[in-house]
């Protein structure tokens, strides 16, 4: 990871894009949402569990209190995979990703409301834009919008803003180091997983026993996203001026549209290629409002609600 500490633009384009796929390897899985939320963090654990050990062996152990919102903020993220994996279903993985990075303003609005921090005005700007986007993306006007069911689509890719935006509030609040990326990751993810298979068990939907070439794709989700993604995003966003840092998160909805369309045929309206447009707008406008209030080149160190907002 040394040669990316020195090329931070390069790591966060790279750990974008990675991401970007996450969305293409569920749909391409075709597995229950379940499975594919337990995979996605079991394959991850043995590499970020090695990753993590050489954290503990140069930094020494963790404590408790350090550890334990990791491990609550696991949580949120399985439920907010359960909801994206929904989402994707129902509105294809373009528009359920756009869908997703709501969370920007989630995590203002929660921010301001229980930790009493105050909001930018770009984060008032962009609520209203926002939505306007949502109603687009879900196919109550015009004709012809993609997905199984858009309106249901809509519904769970809100939910999946808003448990992702508990996911980056406690996980804040439990990593004020940022030379150890792994540990955190490597504490959510194994909650994450068991988390994800509880709710499996609720739903019924849960396959231990993936068929070939699922279990491939699931491999490639965990290893891209789960692990490699995220730390590169993890260490080249706090070392990034806060425009360019918004222009690298909005690689990745950008990104997971285009590919969607490319790889998968999917193939929105336009009415909901209008609502990515605006979603992404009004993201950017909340972004750059919040980054400039932050220090221009080390956003936030050890916080990874900045560094890793928007991120699959």
């Amino acid at each position: 990871m040394r040669f990316f500490d020195r090329r931070p633009a390069l790591a966060g384009i790279a750990g974008a894009l990675c991401i970007a796929f996450s969305a293409i390897f569920v749909r391409l899985a075709d597995v229950s949402v379940s499975t594919a939320a337990v995979f996605r963090c079991v394959y991850a654990l043995p590499l970020l569990w090695l990753l993590a050990r050489a954290e503990r062996r140069t930094y020494g152990a963790r404590a408790w209190r350090d550890r334990r919102p990791a491990l609550i903020a696991g949580l949120f993220f399985a439920a907010d995979l359960t909801f994206w994996h929904i989402s994707i279903e129902f509105v294809g993985a373009g528009l359920a990703t756009v869908l997703g990075n709501t969370q920007v303003l989630f995590v203002a609005l929660t921010a301001w409301l229980l930790l009493r921090e105050k909001p930018h005005l770009g984060a008032f700007v962009a609520i209203p834009v926002v939505l306007i986007g949502v109603v687009l993306i879900s196919g109550v006007l015009g004709e012809g919008a993609y997905g199984e069911d858009p309106v249901l689509g809509v519904v769970f890719g809100v939910l999946t803003g808003i448990a992702y935006t508990g996911f980056l509030l406690v996980l804040r609040h439990g990593n004020e180091d940022i030379r150890r990326p792994a540990e955190p990751l490597f504490d959510a993810s194994l909650v994450g997983a068991a988390g994800s298979a509880l709710a499996g068990m609720f739903m019924g939907d849960l396959d231990l026993v993936p068929s070939w070439p699922a279990h491939g794709w699931l491999l490639a989700l965990g290893v891209t996203s789960q692990v490699v993604g995220w730390l590169l995003i993890s260490i080249s966003l706090p070392r990034l001026p806060a425009a360019m840092t918004s222009i690298i998160l909005t690689l990745q909805p950008v990104g997971s549209m285009v590919l969607g369309v490319v790889l998968l045929s999917e193939d929105p309206s336009a009415f909901q290629v209008a609502g990515v447009v605006v979603i992404l707008v009004g993201i950017s406008v909340a972004r750059l409002g919040h980054e400039h209030d932050e220090d221009p080149v080390v956003v936030a160190p050890g916080r990874p609600a900045e560094a890793s907002e928007g991120l699959r």
